[in-house]
């Protein structure tokens, strides 16, 4: 399984996963993050720097696999796509 690092940038400045996580793909890697910033807003509050803040997520090799800024994750999202007939 591949490891995943959440690395959070609040302005100039990066806070480093020296830790990662194992998991299955990209996908899970982006429901992760998302849970995490939620937790954070959920207990520091919906701050300006917060909101402005981002995770970027790294493999293994230190490439960026996704970056999922802090103010999408307030977005609430079906699990499900909604589709009109």
């Amino acid at each position: 399984m591949p490891r995943y690092f959440f690395n959070t940038r609040i302005g100039g400045e990066l806070i480093t996963d020296p830790d990662g996580e194992d998991l299955r793909d990209p996908d899970r890697a982006w429901e992760v993050a998302r849970a995490m910033i939620r937790e954070v807003l959920g207990v520091e509050g919906a701050q300006t720097a917060l909101l402005n803040a981002t995770i970027e997520v790294t493999g293994e090799d230190g490439e960026v696999v996704l970056e999922f800024p802090f103010a999408e994750a307030i977005i609430e999202t079906p699990d499900d796509p909604v589709t009109r007939h």
